[in-house]
């Protein structure tokens, strides 16, 4: 696909209907990256890099904070919303609302704040929205970490609803595995079937109250859940195991080690495969104060995992800051409220003054 060129002195609407139009699913940003490295190369006040299809631009002004504006900008598939429309005060689009509105608003930043009071790092990365060991973000820290970790504070562009989401939960993936024994089907009572045993399992997850946790006076709602229940190898066999994969989404405040151990005591006298664990962020509300206030409204707890935790990971404090709403994510009728896009770049703009 041919790459668009992208006119950064347009205002945040035209911008985000731009990007819209420029198709980057997950995999396929080659275009859209050719174009905002285009656009970036092109302002003389940042130094621009390139690390697969992502985009990394840096301000050199020498002030004692630097900041980082992040952004992913991968799709996940269309679903008949392409292209972008203008509807009223929403823009309806394909990553309009994840996250081609914060993109924009992070663009514009970019070229229209040339003497920020911070030195600011863009990062516009490739496959957010697919499995972890893809994601560019990731890559940029393993092979070019210098470019984003003298950061001493990073703003990811998620949709928020024009407001700060704070930290984020943690992800942990396991099998729990049930054993029974096999037998033909027209011989059932030979057998002991695995799915059949499988129901205390269920039960136990239909049963379990998700926990509330508090956390810098935030509060996070824990959740547990079965996203795949699997057994059998044949029609005409009694199956011999039944897995149930479990997802676990747990409060910033507990560790990896904490969280395996609370879904491993929760399925106690059963095999549990741990697949993978991901761990939060925690808030940082006490060192993110000041972005916080100069943002406006009463920060909320974010409910999902995002990129902030990679930052933490870092030592970095981070926190969630897009237009929005975080609901509207990876469905057809996706759009960005207009006010949340205006309302964020003069947000960003008065702070970096």
């Amino acid at each position: 696909m041919r790459s668009p060129h992208l006119d950064l002195t347009a205002d945040v609407v035209s911008l985000t209907r731009a990007l819209v139009d420029t198709p980057s699913e997950s995999g396929a940003e080659a275009a859209l990256a050719d174009a905002v490295e285009g656009a970036l190369r092109a302002l003389p006040h940042l130094v621009v890099d390139r690390v697969g299809d992502s985009v990394v631009a840096r301000t050199g002004l020498g002030r004692p904070e630097r900041v980082v504006l992040a952004g992913h900008l991968d799709t996940v598939p269309a679903a008949g919303n392409l292209p972008a429309r203008l509807d009223g005060e929403r823009v309806y689009g394909l990553g309009a609302c994840d996250m081609k509105g914060g993109v924009a608003v992070a663009l514009r930043i970019a070229a229209g704040v040339p003497r920020p009071s911070r030195d600011l790092t863009f990062v516009f990365y490739a496959c957010e929205e697919v499995e972890s060991d893809r994601n560019g973000l990731r890559r940029i820290l393993a092979e070019r970490p210098g470019l984003v970790a003298d950061a001493g504070l990073a703003i990811l562009m998620e949709p928020s609803g024009a407001g700060v989401e704070a930290g984020c939960q943690g992800i942990l993936t396991a099998d729990v595995v049930v054993r029974g024994e096999r037998a033909h089907t027209a011989r059932a009572w030979q057998g002991i079937n695995a799915a059949h045993k499988a129901a205390p399992v269920l039960r136990r997850l239909d049963e379990h109250r998700a926990e509330r946790v508090v956390v810098d006076g935030l509060e996070y709602r824990e959740g547990l859940s079965a996203v795949a229940v699997r057994a059998g190898v044949a029609g005409n066999v009694v199956p011999d195991e039944c897995v149930v994969t479990v997802d676990y989404r747990f409060a910033p405040s507990r560790s990896e080690a904490q969280a395996e151990a609370y879904v491993r005591g929760l399925f106690a006298g059963y095999e549990v495969r741990v697949t993978e664990v991901v761990p939060g962020a925690a808030p940082c509300l006490d060192r993110v104060g000041g972005l916080v206030d100069a943002l406006g409204g009463r920060p909320r707890p974010k409910l999902g995992w995002t990129d902030v935790a990679r930052f933490a990971a870092l030592g970095v404090p981070a926190l969630n800051y897009g237009p929005g709403d975080p609901t509207l994510a990876h469905t057809a009728g996706e759009y960005v409220p207009v006010a949340h896009l205006r309302a964020c770049e003069e947000r960003l703009r008065r702070w970096l003054a």
